[in-house]
């Protein structure tokens, strides 16, 4: 059987190991768009990071990043951070996404620290910031709401 988030001890391992990057292994968009993920220095839970690639640029005037590619990021970074803080090894599947827009994400490395607000039995609420120069100047804001699975073993 081959290893992926379908199987579950597979999933127990990495979740356990912290191994983000074999998870962002199974997602060849995130890869694509340049996400990357480490533990938090200044928090619990992990910090994500988008690298400035060539093909992330929505506005080549200013140049800024696609929103698209931001809210991209951010959606991957909620779920993959969700799979590491859950309390069991569980697959978030999104219910809703709703992101506001507050600033340009110009073309330069941009961060995302996700916060669970609340994991239930059956669904979790994260949300979650982007920033680039200073945490304190967010230029997306995001609320995601998940219903939470358990992978086939």
């Amino acid at each position: 059987m081959r290893e992926g988030f379908d199987d579950i001890h597979w999933l127990e391992r990495t979740r356990a190991e912290g191994d983000v990057e074999a998870w962002l292994d199974e997602i060849p968009y995130a890869r694509r768009l340049g996400v990357s993920a480490r533990p938090d220095p200044d928090e619990a839970g992990l910090l994500f990071r988008l690298e400035p690639h060539q093909g992330n640029i929505g506005n080549i005037l200013l140049p800024a990043l696609h929103g698209g590619v931001v809210a991209a990021f951010m959606e991957t970074a909620a779920t993959l951070d969700l799979m590491m803080a859950t309390r069991s090894p569980r697959l978030p599947r999104i219910v809703d996404f709703s992101i506001d827009y507050l600033r340009t994400a110009r073309f330069e490395e941009t961060f995302v620290r996700c916060r669970l607000l609340r994991e239930g039995s059956r669904m979790a609420n994260v949300q979650v910031t982007a920033w680039q120069e200073k945490e304190t100047l967010p230029v997306a804001t995001a609320r995601l709401h998940f219903v939470l699975c358990t992978p086939a073993g």
